[in-house]
């Protein structure tokens, strides 16, 4: 009997886990501790955005870092002036670690001067990307 209510418990603590997380997953949020943070030109390898850029951090093994380039390429379409530049976070382990990039895909939304404005770790959806632009522009 012990033994079953250990195993329901843990289910329901592992269920409750798993929606929090589903809920948080890929929202754009605002972090207190990326207000100073600025990316140039060179620390990215390409030039940003006239009015907005949009970095992704991936890794050679992350299904969603695939679906989070199609969305966020179709962004950078929609609007002009927004770049899209993509990182291996493997191969860019200083800004990995200066960042606190915990995940793949990490977004960044950065305004025109390279600050960040907005970050999401997970999937992020098309219409919070672009809702996140209107604030970075």
């Amino acid at each position: 009997m012990t033994g079953l209510l250990v195993c329901g418990v843990v289910l329901v603590l592992a269920s409750a886990f798993g929606l929090w997380r589903a809920r948080r997953d890929g929202r754009l949020k605002v972090r207190g501790r990326d207000d100073a943070v600025r990316l140039s030109a060179g620390e990215l390898g390409t030039g940003l955005g006239e009015r907005a850029t949009l970095v992704q951090f991936s890794s050679a093994f992350c299904q969603p870092c695939r679906a989070t380039r199609r969305v966020l390429t179709e962004v950078v379409g929609m609007v002009d002036g927004v770049a899209h530049v993509e990182i291996d976070a493997e191969e860019r382990l200083d800004l990995v670690r200066r960042l606190d990039i915990a995940r793949t895909p990490t977004v960044l939304v950065l305004d025109a001067a390279g600050r960040v404005v907005r970050r999401a770790a997970g999937q992020p959806r098309r219409a919070d990307v672009i809702a996140a632009l209107g604030e970075a522009v």
